[in-house]
């Protein structure tokens, strides 16, 4: 049996809510193609069927749900055989595009999937019932879709949380060898490169290992090993000289890292490369 409640006059709120509602479809009951002028999401409690979106279609049953967006055109069908049950609740609001995002729901990621008989079911329930309260009713159904979307966030968001973190750490990686290409020649500091980026230099040293697999000091040492071995095959260029334009103005201590790292002083170096040309 269809219950709906269309709730008119939205105010530029945070979110507004807009219509909920249940039905149990017959086969191959059908909706659109139609555009909507708010959010709607829909949640499978049981059955099958089909939404399109764009060149997009999605094979759904129980357990998943599908957002649609305002202004784009959808379409959704029940299965003939096992004809969908589902929930809907429609929303807009100042705050509603962000809650989505933060659940991993857009127009390009429109389905999301929950624990069949969970609390998303409860959620779904609990806002039918209210609908029969004659005078807190829109109050707290206000605040069951909160309650809706906070589980959404939780179930789904991980994943989505997940990429964009990983995203930022590989940012402010690319940040930090950025700035050692920019700065490798003059004496820089760890301590230097982690407030220009704006990090801690112990987080910053442990997002760059959890990136690269060697810590800021040893990408910068290497770095400047490499360029001084370009550097060798200029003839006109002293150890000093290429010490110095690598960032070390005590070519002594040039000498014992690029030994360290290669095995041949960097006289050892330039006369073995001399001899294979």
């Amino acid at each position: 049996m269809e219950q709906v409640l269309a709730i008119s006059n939205l105010k530029h709120t945070d979110l507004d809510m807009y219509q909920c509602g249940t039905e149990a479809c017959k086969p191959d009951y059908y909706y659109g193609p139609a555009v909507r002028d708010h959010f709607l999401i829909h949640y499978i409690h049981s059955g099958r069927g089909r939404f399109c979106v764009g060149d997009k279609t999605y094979h759904l049953q129980a357990g998943q749900g599908f957002l649609i967006c305002p202004d784009i055109i959808t379409y959704y069908q029940a299965d003939p055989k096992e004809p969908w049950h589902y929930s809907w609740v429609g929303f807009h609001g100042l705050g509603a595009e962000n809650y989505l995002r933060r659940a991993g729901l857009s127009l390009e990621e429109p389905i999301f999937s929950c624990k069949v008989g969970g609390y998303i079911d409860q959620c779904f329930k609990q806002m039918n019932e209210a609908m029969a309260l004659p005078r807190a009713g829109k109050t707290r159904l206000l605040g069951y879709l909160y309650l809706f979307l906070s589980q959404l966030i939780e179930q789904n968001g991980e994943d989505h949380h997940s990429a964009q973190s990983a995203n930022r750490k590989e940012a402010y990686v690319k940040k930090a060898i950025e700035y050692i290409v920019m700065n490798y020649t003059r004496k820089v500091s760890i301590d230097e490169l982690s407030r220009s980026i704006g990090l801690d230099r112990s987080y910053l040293g442990s997002i760059f290992k959890e990136q690269v697999g060697i810590s800021p000091q040893e990408y910068l040492i290497r770095f400047r090993i490499n360029r001084a071995c370009e550097l060798m095959k200029n003839d006109t260029l002293t150890i000093g000289d290429i010490s110095r334009s690598v960032g070390y103005e005590d070519p002594l201590l040039f000498s014992k890292l690029f030994k360290k790292h290669l095995g041949l002083s960097p006289t050892d170096y330039r006369k073995s490369n001399e001899m294979q040309r």
